[in-house]
């Protein structure tokens, strides 16, 4: 079995359990529910929800590299301004 640690970390992160296939949804509003409820969910993580999330985000993007095709990667970016606005939307309602 020769798996990258990537995909290891991806799979098996420590800090969020993370929905199967999550970073291959279409709908990056799907994409930054999954991953705001997972770090809020989580009691293994270092940092902030936020942080949490978008570390996991930025280390899937960074990770892919090139085999990321554009259109993937663009999906993933609106993930993270989706990720920004509910984190921002509930700061704003306590």
């Amino acid at each position: 079995m020769n798996r990258k640690w990537s995909q290891e970390v991806t799979e098996h992160s420590n800090a969020l359990d993370l929905e199967e296939g999550v970073f291959t949804w279409n709908d990056p509003g799907a994409i930054a529910r999954s991953l705001k409820r997972a770090a809020e969910q989580s009691t293994r993580r270092k940092g902030t929800p936020l942080q949490s999330a978008m570390g996991m985000l930025n280390f899937y993007i960074n990770r892919a590299g090139s085999n990321l095709s554009q259109a993937d990667h663009e999906r993933l970016e609106r993930a993270k301004i989706e990720l920004r606005a509910l984190f921002q939307e509930k700061k704003e309602n306590g």
